[in-house]
């Protein structure tokens, strides 16, 4: 895929939240420059028909990639920073996102080639991963402050967990809001779990909304 297509490919996903269209995709596409696998669904109101087995109208998506540093010879959506073997290159990440419109959202993680019983912390954050870990931006916020005590899983999306003995790990989490058009965009994996933490890697995340 060439840059201008992958760019479009990529405005198109964008497009796919919030809007009431019967779309279903899957495909490589390019997004902030690297590849990483995306399913898309889009689904329509009732008078629409449903897109799937569940009717309601909202956002879906799902999204895998492998970790490469920065600069690697094949780029990937998912970027680590770390050179102590808590997030080796060629480690495996999945995340998926369900939106109901003007309703609850639920968002999960799958992390394979991790460290063996090392725990993570994990949040949602506002911009697309870049060569640097602060690329990404703070933390997404539903109701955003500067006031420290709004950095917990209530206000934020924390995907904290523990790798098990085969580096294998996941979590999800559930808020009854969407997220706001744009202002989410990236996964960020931190050196220990809660608020903050050093940030080992990053993945960029075509988070919709609906509604």
């Amino acid at each position: 895929m060439d840059g201008a297509a992958g760019a479009a490919a990529a405005a198109g996903a964008d497009r796919a939240g919030g809007v009431a269209g019967a779309v279903v995709r899957r495909a490589v596409v390019v997004l902030a420059g690297a590849l990483a696998s995306v399913a898309l669904t889009a689904c329509p109101s009732d008078a629409d028909g449903p897109a799937d087995s569940d009717p309601a109208p909202g956002y879906r998506m799902r999204t895998d990639a492998r970790f490469a540093p920065p600069g690697a010879f094949v780029p990937s959506a998912a970027v680590t920073y770390d050179d102590t073997g808590l997030v080796p290159p060629a480690a495996w990440i999945e995340v998926s996102q369900r939106s109901e419109e003007r309703g609850r959202t639920t968002v999960a993680l799958r992390v394979t080639g991790l460290k063996a019983g090392h725990a993570y912390g994990v949040h949602v954050h506002r911009d697309p991963c870049g060569a640097e870990p602060a690329a990404a931006g703070g933390h997404y916020q539903h109701r955003p402050s500067t006031d420290p005590a709004a950095v917990n899983p209530e206000n934020e999306v924390w995907l904290d967990f523990t790798a098990d003995d085969r580096g294998e790990g996941g979590a999800s989490a559930r808020h009854d809001w969407n997220f706001r058009r744009g202002e989410a965009a990236s996964v960020v994996l931190h050196a220990e779990p809660g608020g903050a933490g050093a940030r080992l890697a990053c993945f960029t995340v075509p988070f919709g909304w609906a509604g």
